[in-house]
């Protein structure tokens, strides 16, 4: 039952599990009863007002909602714990005020309404505290750089069964209206997972911006709530694209549409798992110098090798990176074990030019197929209509 406290005597009852808030509302503190006197001397009769979450442990997850009785609302604030106030807006009749936020678990709440007449009340409710928790990692990095195919990418460590109700507290921003679209994936991780790509490219220079408002989201059974906001933001740079040719063997930088750079390569052998994956894909992090080891990617104990200027492009393990071994079969021959080769200049020239987030466009026969749409960033490869269709929102 809510606890309330008013500047003139009220009366307090439940119905329904609803708290609900029986007071004089008036502009000055005084009076008796269950009246109080208005300026023209007359009595004023007591207003009722109604809060629709009470006592210590209330259901997380809905609306907070303020009724008056009678009369108009002039003004209602919901602050937390924290100091933290839900927005809300009054009915076009004047006796309803909702939240548009969602009362968050493990929450205490404090109502505070204020009619048309000046008149206030006071309640206080505590939201039930969470069984499980549910949490996710963004990418890319808050105030990167990256470049034009770069999607918002959201992994969770629960499942989201409720996408409709999670999508629908993304919000993302952008410079100059970019239009985009969510699409839900399983990551390859095994781990739900929900991307942002625009419709085209992205314009360089576009700043984006992510406004996750999950607190107070329930992700479904076996997800759990989230407990907390997200945000974001990143830079589109430079407009690059790398450009690789299998069957030609070649590796091209384009910026701003014009060829910067054309350098020989040698990409994976034909013909079996060796073979590169084709298709429009996004250049995942920079690597540097790591050791390749062949088990780990299921090639057995083909090789095991440091390797110099590795730039990530699929999570099953392709590259591109200095292969200085191979260099006889560059410029004509695929030769690898799936990752496309250079030597070590070129392999340094290109690591120094890209950034995070280029596109890499592969294309020609002597691939293994198209890469997937988890396998890194695939949604490239899928039209617009197909990537709009992952949304949960259609």
């Amino acid at each position: 039952m809510s606890r309330t406290r008013v500047r003139t005597p009220l009366r307090t009852t439940v119905l329904a599990g609803t708290a609900v808030l029986t007071a004089a509302l008036t502009a000055c503190s005084g009076g008796g009863g269950g009246s109080s006197t208005g300026g023209d001397g007359k009595a004023k009769p007591e207003t009722r007002i109604t809060v629709n979450l009470s006592g210590k442990q209330a259901r997380p997850g809905s609306p907070v909602e303020v009724t008056l009785a009678e009369g108009r609302l002039a003004q209602v604030t919901v602050t937390d714990s924290k100091g933290a106030t839900l927005d809300g807006k009054v009915s076009a009749d004047g006796r309803t005020w909702t939240s548009t936020r969602n009362a968050a678990p493990g929450t205490g709440y404090t109502v505070e309404a204020r009619d048309a007449g000046g008149g206030t009340a006071k309640a206080d409710f505590a939201t039930a505290a969470p069984e499980k928790v549910n949490k996710l990692s963004l990418a890319p990095g808050k105030n990167s750089t990256v470049g034009i195919a770069q999607p918002l990418s959201i992994v969770f460590d629960h499942p989201v069964k409720d996408k409709a109700a999670v999508e629908k507290a993304l919000k993302v921003t952008t410079s100059n209206n970019t239009e985009g679209s969510w699409g839900w994936m399983q990551d390859w991780s095994g781990k739900d997972r929900v991307d942002w790509r625009p419709k085209e490219y992205w314009e360089p220079g576009t700043k984006v911006t992510l406004d996750a408002r999950l607190n107070g989201v329930d992700s479904g059974p076996d997800g759990g709530w989230f407990v907390r906001d997200y945000a974001t933001g990143f830079t589109v740079g430079r407009n690059q694209v790398v450009k690789v040719d299998l069957d030609g063997h070649r590796l091209k930088l384009v910026r701003d549409g014009q060829l910067v750079r054309d350098v020989p390569m040698s990409a994976g052998t034909p013909g079996g798992e060796k073979a590169s994956w084709r298709g429009r894909t996004v250049l995942m992090s920079k690597e540097g110098t790591i050791n390749m080891r062949s088990e780990t990617v299921g090639l057995g104990d083909a090789y095991d090798k440091m390797v110099d200027y590795s730039m990530r492009l699929t999570w099953s393990g392709m590259y591109a990176h200095a292969a200085p071994w191979n260099a006889r079969y560059m410029g004509n021959a695929n030769r690898s074990s799936g990752c496309i080769g250079m030597t070590d200049d070129n392999a340094r020239w290109v690591y120094d030019q890209v950034q995070v987030g280029d596109p890499f466009e592969i294309e020609g026969a002597d691939a293994k197929g198209t890469q997937a749409l988890n396998n890194g960033y695939g949604e490239w490869n899928l039209s617009w209509s197909e990537w709009q269709a992952k949304s949960a929102l259609r």
